[in-house]
């Protein structure tokens, strides 16, 4: 076994991490630090400081992320329109990177030979924290207890915490059946009834959003500000990356907004059903398409499109910290120094409809676009060579007999 001195933590204060920072301590004789990550999840993270506590830790790390991860990680993914699989909005994906960044910069601020997770082996989520860890500091040590212990179940954690006396919480209340992770983009179910993909998905599990059915009667509208491909104002007033993003999960998820549910191809090779709620982010998307259609030129508009659905993939696969992402974002970056206005939405049931558009760089053109007398603005004769010269190539194969039917 590796000789580990001192290890980083990901450490949530729950039942798995708690068992890690024990079994960590006993398997490996190491001083544990532990980090806990704020990303906006919604729960109180300072419990999980005492629990460190309890249990003899000397350095822990409660650091709030939430500006960050909106700023650095959402709000990047989301000028490049970033959908996996044409449904999955990326919440838990785009978290990992800056968790493996923290980590490493932890390790580097104690001295610390290695960092642990507790990600299971069949999860994409060990790939992401270690591709990470790996880019921004190649010689640390992982340590991934699901791949090496034998507790792989929550009767063995339970009674090997009895059996350490790790403090855990025994309330009365029942547990949920589902996994979760939740930060500001997202929230995510898997397990339970989900695992059969014929089942539908029980009303009660959902936590940020009302249903479509029970959402209000009367429509919501809102107007995003854009500048450089960010929204930087809501309704006219200033905000920053992660109240813009709180705020669009609040008016959204009233308005039954975000929900999805979705058979995804992991990384590791199996196919695995999550529901998501993404209502915050599924009010960006719309929205920030909505100001690039009249921002963007069309031949750059349609290479973002190809690109986009890589730039998905390497954020689901974990490379967010590589240099074919670094590159493509660059690319995407420079595409959105004139994305900038205001779109104005529609929230009703369950649906974002754009209502409008406006921007001092739109490339709308109302005396060209008319269906009304357009004063000589656009020559309808000039489409006859176009397409001429498009047929072209057409013509020469059907007179030489390449017809296709």
């Amino acid at each position: 076994m590796t000789d580990v001195k001192k290890v980083v933590l990901a450490y949530s204060g729950g039942l798995d991490t708690s068992v890690i920072l024990k079994w960590l301590e006993d398997t490996y004789g190491c001083e544990v630090v532990t980090f806990t990550a704020d990303l906006g999840q919604g729960e109180e993270v300072e419990p999980a400081r005492a629990k460190a506590q309890a249990m003899g830790v000397k350095e822990i790390y409660i650091d709030d992320l939430r500006e960050e991860f909106v700023r650095d990680f959402v709000f990047p993914m989301f000028r490049a329109n970033t959908v996996y699989e044409g449904e999955y909005l990326l919440g838990t994906s785009i978290a990992r990177p800056l968790i493996a960044k923290r980590l490493i910069e932890i390790a580097n601020e104690t001295g610390a030979d290695a960092i642990s997770h507790g990600a299971t082996g069949k999860g994409n989520d060990q790939v992401r924290f270690e591709l990470g860890a790996y880019a921004l500091k190649p010689g640390v040590k992982v340590i991934a207890p699901w791949r090496e212990w034998d507790l792989l179940s929550r009767e063995k954690l339970m009674d090997y915490a009895a059996k350490h006396d790790i403090p855990i919480e025994r309330h009365g209340k029942k547990k949920s059946p589902y996994s979760m992770d939740a930060n500001l983009l997202h929230i995510s179910y898997e397990g339970g009834v989900l695992e059969d993909t014929w089942a539908e998905h029980e009303e009660d599990m959902w936590r940020w959003t009302k249903s479509p059915e029970t959402a209000p009667d009367v429509a919501t509208y809102i107007e995003l500000s854009y500048r450089n491909g960010d929204i930087v104002a809501i309704d006219g007033q200033d905000m920053s990356p992660a109240t813009v993003l709180a705020y669009l999960n609040k008016v959204g998820g009233e308005n039954g907004i975000g929900r999805t549910d979705i058979v995804e191809n992991r990384f590791v090779g199996m196919k695995s059903r999550g529901c998501y709620e993404t209502p915050g982010g599924t009010i960006m998307l719309k929205g920030h398409r909505a100001i690039e259609s009249i921002t963007l030129d069309r031949e750059v508009a349609h290479l973002k499109d190809s690109l986009m659905p890589k730039y998905a993939e390497l954020i689901y696969n974990g490379f967010w910290w590589s240099p074919e992402r670094a590159m493509l974002q660059e690319m995407i970056n420079a595409s959105q120094l004139n994305v900038n206005g205001v779109v104005r939405l529609k929230l009703y049931k369950g649906n974002v409809v754009v209502v409008g558009r406006k921007s001092d760089d739109s490339l709308f053109d109302a005396n060209i676009a008319t269906f009304e007398d357009d004063a000589g603005a656009y020559d309808q004769a000039d489409a006859a060579g176009f397409i001429k010269l498009n047929a072209l190539r057409l013509r020469i194969a059907a007179n030489k007999g390449r017809t296709l039917i």
